[in-house]
């Protein structure tokens, strides 16, 4: 199971932490493990292309971690890009069902 936890102060997201394999299929034939990756990392690329804002990131391939944590408030286009990669994991767990996906918030 693949359990992502959004990190928010009493405002906004400031970060996330996604870990696990969700068992759906086979590695390389798993479309929940493609579509979850897709969203985190193209967030993670786009906040890195598009905006002004720091950040730091570990990851560990093995378990599938990536933990994402923002250095500073975000400015209005990160905020806007994790909102978006909240609501397309939504869709993924409303579609697949909690057996696979779990999505947390968490006040920090």
């Amino acid at each position: 199971m693949i359990t992502i936890t959004i990190l928010q102060d009493h405002e906004d997201a400031v970060g996330f932490r996604c870990i696990g394999h969700s068992g759906y299929a086979e590695a390389g034939s798993d479309i929940i493990c493609a579509g979850v990756s897709a969203l985190v990392i193209n967030t993670i690329n786009s906040i890195e292309t598009f905006t002004e804002d720091s950040y730091h990131i570990d990851t560990e391939e093995t378990s599938g971690l990536i933990d994402f944590r923002l250095d500073q408030k975000a400015g209005h286009d990160t905020q806007l890009l994790m909102k978006s990669m909240v609501l397309g994991l939504q869709g993924i767990q409303n579609d697949y069902g909690n057996e696979y996906i779990i999505l947390d918030f968490k006040e920090v």
